[in-house]
């Protein structure tokens, strides 16, 4: 298990009396102020967050001992973490993205299939980005229970039902429409 997690990245500053505007990963971005300190990456320097609004681009924060824009402003870019320790136990059939990266994927009948790298979402759901096994390819498999049967914490795997779709043979150039290869290198 990872032990610090990103749960915000501030992405500009948001009046001049040194708030902040950053993208929340978090259902409740309220939850930042219950969380504590918050670190950057190197865990250096950390930020208390004092108040929570919801703008039009994001949570707008105010950090204690930010207090003028030009403040704010040299802090675009800033990830900020907290200990995996200060989240809350998820709810059944609930995880934390962070928990499953790592697990090692196995087909239902136990063959290793990879590791999950990544949890993503592109507005339809999660996706499991697994980097498949003896190879430097990766395949995205949907979060969803008729694909992804079982997940084990304890034991770091997660049962994964692959789609037809993925694994299957490629397409050649032949088959594919024409153009369809201009782009790649």
């Amino acid at each position: 298990m990872t032990e610090k997690i990103l749960i915000a990245q501030i992405v500009g500053a948001h009046g001049i009396r040194g708030d902040v505007t950053a993208r929340v990963f978090s259902e409740e971005p309220n939850n930042l102020r219950r969380y504590g300190k918050l670190t950057d990456q190197s865990g250096q320097r950390s930020f208390e967050v004092t108040s929570v609004k919801m703008g039009a681009k994001g949570a707008i924060l105010h950090l204690k001992g930010v207090s003028d824009r030009t403040a704010a402003e040299a802090l675009r870019g800033t990830d900020l973490y907290i200990e995996r320790a200060a989240l809350p136990a998820a709810n059944d059939g609930s995880y934390y993205h962070a928990d499953l990266i790592g697990l090692t994927a196995i087909s239902p009948q136990g063959a290793t299939l990879g590791k999950i790298v990544a949890v993503l979402n592109f507005g339809a759901g999660d996706l499991l980005e697994i980097a498949v096994k003896d190879s430097r390819e990766t395949e995205l498999v949907p979060f969803r229970d008729q694909f992804v049967t079982e997940i084990d914490l304890k034991s770091g795997r997660a049962v994964i039902a692959m789609p037809e779709m993925v694994g299957g043979p490629r397409p050649s150039a032949d088959e594919l429409p024409e153009g369809a290869l201009d782009d790649e290198e």
